[in-house]
């Protein structure tokens, strides 16, 4: 799903900054050694870097992670760059300073395996971060937009919205971590003229719309029920007073904590 489309030009121009945001919030500095994981194409690793720290960035989806090589490459920064499941990472236990994830290992179907395995590699005294959507924010409202439209779940799975919600990120990383933290944070997306212009955009470039528009090709009329539901929503959730511009705030859940 993530390899359709063009992920690494949607997370450039809609989500630009919320990996340096993240990157900032954890601390992230020189002499670190620090994991990205479902890093995608490195929107968090590459400032991670950018900020003197010694980076990988694992995901699932090598052509994503083909992309951030090349972005890193052309802004002369070295990066190791790991295919790997955010359920089963393939590094020892405690062999980082800061492991982070932006909207990347929330995507992940076993909530508790992927806490464990954040908390297994990060070092006691070392920093978790998390940048997750939250379930009544644009995004979450979008997800549950294109949810009927998709091809059902694999086994085990978990919705992702829920590692925006702080009482299951609490119970998922327990007595394991200290000073755990959350801060409600937004992105302002409004580079779009109207809602027609978003619409036609997710549907060529995210992987997840293209899905849920593939899944339904050969229905007609679930095709029709799709764009009607998109549009609307997008129309809804315009925030912008302005004939010309729209206005989308994209909140997430900013999660910080200590390993203990």
């Amino acid at each position: 799903m993530w390899a359709s489309g063009d992920f690494p030009k949607v997370a450039l121009e809609t989500i630009p900054q919320v990996g340096p945001a993240l990157a900032a919030a954890a601390g992230v500095g020189p002499g670190q050694r620090v994991l990205d994981v479902a890093a995608g194409s490195g929107a968090t690793a590459i400032p991670s870097a950018q900020a003197g720290a010694d980076v990988v960035a694992s995901d699932l989806t090598p052509e994503l992670l083909a992309a951030g090589r090349a972005q890193a490459e052309s802004l002369g920064l070295e990066l190791e760059w790991v295919e790997a499941d955010a359920e089963a990472l393939p590094f020892p236990d405690a062999s980082f300073d800061v492991v982070l994830s932006s909207f990347g290992a929330m995507f992940a179907p076993r909530h508790q395996v992927v806490a464990d395995e954040l908390v297994r590699v990060c070092r006691p005294g070392g920093t978790i971060a998390m940048a997750n959507w939250t379930p009544q924010g644009w995004v979450g409202q979008f997800f549950m937009v294109m949810v009927p439209f998709m091809p059902p779940p694999p086994e085990g799975f978990q919705p992702p919205l829920l590692w925006g919600v702080e009482d299951h990120v609490r119970a998922l990383l327990g007595d394991r971590v200290t000073d755990l933290r959350f801060e409600r944070a937004m992105q302002v997306m409004d580079r779009f003229a109207d809602a027609g212009e978003l619409v036609d955009y997710y549907r060529d470039n995210f992987g997840p719309t293209i899905t849920a528009y593939a899944n339904v090709a050969g229905d007609p009329e679930r095709t029709r029920e799709l764009d009607a539901a998109f549009r609307a929503f997008a129309e809804r959730a315009d925030l912008s007073a302005q004939p010309g511009r729209t206005r989308y705030e994209m909140e997430y859940l900013l999660v910080t904590a200590t390993r203990a």
